[in-house]
């Protein structure tokens, strides 16, 4: 994209849109794509993945500094990382889920066997085009940039998430990314989180709508730069941005403009940190890891607990089925591997990869696995070298142990776990953000994005949702009929959703007629028990929710990423702060910033008001010309504003949960 002229690149969002749109045909790890009648974009990716520039080939006359080549290489999906060549004697293994963890953003190594993905299917007849990683260039801006980052930006560290890697040059990428080590940040690590930092401020500058394929070609170098440099936690931070900003502009259904901004703001606080000075250990939790270690594990009893349908917005598909040791712990026996809805529907008929079992998931998410020579990663994630053997055995119900003592902690103790686990920031591999719930059905609640489910549990009255909204998963389907049965007692597993009421994702379920994973198994009518009128409640005190207006600070964030800067600066002016004496003018109100300040959420309001400032404010140069605006200014306070949601939801969710 560097050979690129300014007019090319101008054309080269819509040069996408038209080349999404015609013929294409694969034969023999040739990607051919029509560009009319006597041109032809080709590439070459034997395996399936594009890991060359001159591989990109075109038949036109600007060639190889057309348009063509470009487009196709930002249409390509982004590969998983295939840098690093497997053994010839290692098994095939599923790929793992992508987790939640910050490390998580290639295979776990076993301690003696060594991991492969699958090997990439290459159909002939399919009209996808391959997987391109190819390093992109970062696009020019007329506005200034500076080295030093501004000081007034929060340090925290953004939560822990993580994205399937992509695979940098093989000319230059090395075969494994090293564990990451408490040491201080070497050079190139410095220069490739600036390089982050600044790629990342243009996609926040320019939101969804002006984030095209020429900022996204620029986020995606400074990721492969990343990866590189062994910062595999930005870098998948980077690449799960990209991936959002496809799929908003796309208007795919399955995005969230509440996910992207998660991702976008991972991104620039761990790019932001690592720029500045700090502690070694505190550089090492922002760099990441780039595999995760598996131990050995010795011999396991375990139950099994209910399988959950994995479906990603990077590509990723399958299924992760829970079990439990005698002693409580939980461990995880992923198959995810890329794919799409089908894949995540399906996965659960497969059998289990470990040993000689011939357990599905399905099987295993209600029966026992005896393993010997267990290999176990530090977030419970069992390994399938070829050591371990496995073999099938009687599972429990979830009345009985050790399954029943899961529902024994009270419930307040389990958010606690899950809260301070970092549940509020994202999901958690080692099921921390689960919740093992007793409850009564007793209605339904409207909602915006979908109905949910009400129930009672422990003096709570909790909101149930989907896990997920995929039509081709069973779960919104599934919680629609557990709405007409109020009054019905379930034993329920839920992961904890941060809110200012209790509010969790339903997961399975146990009914009369048997345990339900609510992704894989759709529910009929004679699963849902006959019910009866609900008693009155008993008079009592009650105790009311909390109720602060943070959605108002939620929408202006969101807002930003789907619009950028001119999402403030179009916002009405805003007005002095009077007395009945003088101007003090210490801050602004606006609408917003005034309810905020009536709930006494004054941090909120100033942060807003920041936010709005630094989205309006431009210098003038000597001749009193406006002068580019500050993006990395704006960038800190849209993060300070997104740092200070993290913690006020997790406050208020602790709140209302009385925990």
């Amino acid at each position: 994209m560097a050979a690129l002229s300014p007019r090319l690149r101008k054309r080269l969002d819509a040069a996408v849109e038209k080349l999404a749109a015609r013929p294409v045909t694969s034969d023999g790890g040739i990607c051919r794509i029509a560009v009319d009648d006597e041109t032809f974009v080709e590439l070459h990716a034997p395996g399936g993945t594009v890991t060359a520039e001159d591989a990109i080939r075109c038949g036109c006359l600007l060639a190889p500094a057309c348009v063509h080549r470009a487009a196709a290489a930002a249409l390509a999906p982004i590969a998983d990382d295939t840098s690093a060549p497997a053994p010839s004697d290692a098994p095939d293994q599923p790929s793992p889920p992508p987790s939640d963890e910050a490390d998580a953003t290639a295979p776990p190594t076993e301690p003696t066997e060594a991991r492969t993905s699958p090997p990439p299917t290459s159909e002939p007849t399919s009209s996808a085009p391959p997987t391109s990683a190819l390093p992109t260039s970062a696009p020019t801006s007329s506005a200034p940039r500076t080295s030093a980052l501004p000081t007034s930006a929060p340090t925290t560290s953004a939560p822990t998430t993580s994205a399937p890697t992509t695979s940098a040059p093989t000319t230059s990428a090395p075969t494994a990314l090293p564990l990451t080590s408490s040491a201080p940040n070497t050079p190139p690590q410095a220069a490739a989180a600036e390089a982050l930092w600044q790629a990342a401020v243009l996609v926040l500058d320019a939101g969804v709508d002006g984030a095209g394929a020429v900022l996204q070609a620029g986020l995606l170098r400074a990721a492969h730069t990343a990866r590189l440099a062994a910062l595999p936690r930005p870098a998948a931070a980077a690449i799960r941005t990209v991936n959002g900003l496809r799929a908003a502009r796309a208007a795919e259904p399955g995005h969230r403009t509440a996910e992207l901004a998660d991702a976008l703001a991972e991104l620039l606080a761990t790019a932001y940190g690592l720029c500045r000075p700090g502690t070694p250990d505190a550089h090492a939790a922002l760099r990441g890891t780039a595999r995760r270690a598996y131990a050995p594990g010795g011999s396991l009893r375990l139950y099994g607990l209910f399988t959950e349908p994995v479906l990603t917005s990077t590509g990723h598909a399958g299924v992760v089925t829970w079990t439990v040791d005698a002693a409580g712990r939980l461990y995880t026996v992923p198959d995810v591997a890329p794919g799409g809805p089908a894949r995540a529907r399906n996965a659960g008929d497969r059998a289990v990869r470990m040993g000689d079992t011939a357990l599905t998931h399905r099987d295993l998410a209600r029966a026992g696995l005896v393993v010997s020579g267990a290999t176990v990663s530090a977030e419970g994630r069992l390994g399938a070298g070829r050591s371990v053997r496995a073999a099938a055995a009687a599972g429990a119900d979830w009345t009985a142990e050790p399954l029943a003592a899961l529902w024994s902690v009270p419930v307040a103790h389990q958010v606690a776990r899950a809260l301070a686990g970092g549940a509020a920031k994202a999901p958690r591999a080692t099921g921390e953000d689960l919740l093992f719930l007793d409850a009564t059905l007793t209605g339904v609640a409207r909602e915006a994005g979908g109905d949910c489910l009400l129930a009672e549990c422990d003096g709570l009255t909790v909101r149930l949702t989907a896990a997920d909204d995929h039509p081709e998963l069973a779960h919104r389907e599934n919680l629609a009929l557990l709405a007409t049965a109020p009054g019905t007692r379930v034993r329920a597993v839920a992961r904890l959703v941060p809110a200012g009421h209790p509010r969790a994702a339903l997961l399975a379920v146990r009914l009369p007629t048997g345990r339900h994973d609510l992704g894989l198994d759709r529910l009929q009518r004679q699963d849902v028990p006959p019910t009866s009128p609900l008693p009155e409640p008993a008079p009592g005190p009650v105790r009311p929710t909390p109720s602060a207006p943070l959605h108002i600070l939620r929408r202006r964030t969101e807002q930003v990423v789907v619009a950028g800067r001119r999402a403030l600066t179009h916002a009405a002016p805003a007005r002095p702060h009077t007395t009945s004496r003088h101007t003090t003018a210490p801050h602004t109100t606006t609408p917003d910033t005034a309810l905020l300040r009536r709930a006494g959420l004054s941090t909120a309001a100033e942060l807003l008001d920041a936010l709005r400032r630094s989205a309006a404010e431009r210098g003038r140069d000597g001749f009193g010309r406006l002068v580019s605006a500050d993006t990395d200014a704006f960038a800190c306070a849209w993060l300070a504003t997104a740092r200070y949601l993290d913690e006020a939801s997790t406050a208020l969710c602790r709140e209302a949960w009385r925990t």
